[in-house]
């Protein structure tokens, strides 16, 4: 797919009561004079490296090693299992994740959660699609994420206790991924790139067990910028190869919502997330103020994590499952059905 070269449309140019039409992704989040380049944006940044940010959005060198977080994160979907494994870095620390639930069963089969020392367990280059390099590494345990120029796919390659996998996942025929730079309230500025669904391959290994990835979906987001001492978010995602979405409200805004429909990127407006917290397990109704999606979700079981570091603190669970409802690619088009198809959504809280 070429990117659109329609008008650049920026944040405070949505309109949402209709989808917007995307401009093509810039290469770096920031211009020569160091200004952003706020927008939402079909095809790949080519670098979210925020050295060289210019006033007003600058703060000092202090602030900015506090506020600055970044995170990878990846999900496998098969018809039996799904995986989501992240990388995160804020700063003063880092952590990583990573489990495997049963979708037969409904159960998590492996779970792995570890703090790492900073500046030394997680590393995380600035490039978010081509050129991507992630690894956590604390004793025996790693996780290793990166981009292959040569084939144009992403590597997975993670062993942390009693589970591994090795996973690969083509990108060269994969529908346009989405970048967006925003700002924050509360912190400063923040950007993300969104994978579409990319065929899957490769395995998982737990206790003796093996599960084939062949003929699943994988997808992933990286995302880096200032945020504020209190973030906050919903989040839902779902990918086959014809048809995802993502949705988050809360931190960013409608900045990176999104459809990808028949190999096409189409912005959506404002994400309303009606569920209850106290029974994450419970149907979440999920739909955009456009009027392009409205989505049920039923939760098969969830990854959930709480932690309390005294200077820091995150409330966190993923609910795992699948999505049926219905999607639009304009509000004059026709209605697409969606039945069963996998994914996550998200109810997430840090004091960091």
């Amino acid at each position: 797919m070429t990117a659109s070269s329609s008008v650049l449309v920026r944040p405070s140019d949505v309109n949402a009561a209709s989808p917007l039409t995307l401009g093509a992704a810039p290469s770096s989040v920031l211009a020569t004079n160091g200004s952003v380049n706020f927008g939402k944006y079909v095809g790949k940044l080519g670098q979210i490296d925020w050295r060289g940010l210019a006033a007003p959005h600058k703060r000092s060198w202090l602030w900015q090693h506090f506020h600055h977080k970044q995170w990878q994160y990846v999900a496998l979907a098969t018809a039996d299992i799904f995986c989501g494994i992240a990388i995160v870095d804020v700063g003063w620390t880092n952590t990583a994740f990573a489990y495997v639930f049963d979708r037969r069963e409904r159960r998590i089969l492996a779970s792995f959660s570890q703090d790492g020392l900073p500046g030394l367990s997680a590393s995380l280059n600035t490039h978010p699609a081509d050129g991507a390099s992630s690894s956590f590494r604390f004793l025996k345990n790693h996780i290793d994420y990166r981009h292959l120029a040569a084939s144009q796919s992403y590597q997975l390659a993670l062993e942390c206790g009693d589970f591994a996998i090795d996973a690969s996942f083509d990108a060269q025929a994969a529908a346009p991924f989405l970048s967006a730079i925003g700002q924050v309230a509360g912190g400063s500025v923040h950007a993300t790139l969104k994978s579409s669904g990319l065929p899957l391959r490769g395995s998982v290994h737990i206790k003796g067990r093996e599960f084939d990835l062949s003929g699943g979906i994988a997808s992933f987001d990286h995302s880096n910028g200032f945020l504020a001492r209190e973030t906050e978010w919903r989040w839902a995602s779902a990918h086959n190869l014809e048809l995802g979405f993502n949705l988050q409200a809360g931190y960013f805004g409608n900045n990176e919502n999104a459809l990808w429909l028949d190999g096409q990127l189409i912005s959506l407006g404002a994400a309303q997330f009606e569920f209850d917290p106290a029974q994450p397990l419970l149907p979440w109704h999920i739909y955009t103020e456009d009027g392009l999606l409205d989505l049920e979700f039923q939760p098969e079981g969830c990854r959930s994590e709480n932690k309390n570091l005294l200077i820091a603190a995150s409330r966190y669970v993923q609910p795992i499952g699948t999505f049926s409802g219905w999607v639009k690619a304009s509000k004059d088009a026709p209605v697409r059905k969606i039945a069963n198809l996998v994914g996550v959504t998200e109810d997430h809280f840090s004091r960091w």
